[in-house]
């Protein structure tokens, strides 16, 4: 009987990625309530041993998930406050910057959305919602105070909510005047 050799392990870099990949099409299509490591290892088609040999509980698969759902709109928000002036409308920008993600790709605003909200049940998703919150703030700060910027990200938030919750039609207009409220009130 010839001596066994061992088996080759598959060289799978990417693997990982895919893996994330495949959990945020499962939570856009079914929801959070749709993903098991079971539900990902299918839709990546990798055996259920790689989801689990990454990601060693669900709420770690949901973490890497929103890290890389969530920086659309920070990642635009960045790109246009470097490359505009100090003199900007900032209330105009922001309401143009909400008028083109909530009229892009709507799955991936709502998959966003429910990722960030499920830090509601998933105290592991908390720290990255807080992330997120404090790099737009972040951001903002740098164009006024961190105490209005704050104010602004609560007010974006909710206003992106209820078109999202209503089915409703993103009023720029609305929107503008109403951070423009918020950016120049005074105390």
């Amino acid at each position: 009987m010839a001596p066994s050799r061992p088996r080759a392990r598959r060289h799978d870099p990417e693997r990982r990625e895919r893996i994330v990949d495949a959990a945020l099409r499962v939570v856009a299509r079914d929801g959070i309530a749709g993903l098991s490591h079971r539900t990902a290892a299918a839709e990546a088609d990798v055996p259920l041993g790689s989801t689990t040999y990454h990601f060693d509980s669900l709420d770690e698969l949901l973490v890497a998930a929103l890290r890389k759902a969530d920086d659309t709109f920070g990642r635009a928000l960045r790109e246009s406050t470097r490359s505009t002036g100090p003199g900007t409308d900032l209330a105009a920008l922001l309401a143009r910057l909400m008028g083109e993600w909530l009229g892009g790709e709507r799955g991936g605003v709502e998959l966003e959305y429910e990722l960030y909200l499920a830090a509601l049940r998933h105290p592991a998703l908390r720290p990255v919602a807080a992330e997120w919150t404090e790099d737009v703030t972040g951001i903002l700060a740098a164009r006024t105070d961190p105490a209005t910027a704050r104010a602004v990200v609560a007010l974006m938030d909710g206003i992106c909510l209820q078109v999202l919750l209503t089915d409703g039609r993103y009023d720029e207009g609305y929107a503008r005047e109403m951070l423009a409220r918020v950016l120049n009130a005074t105390v």
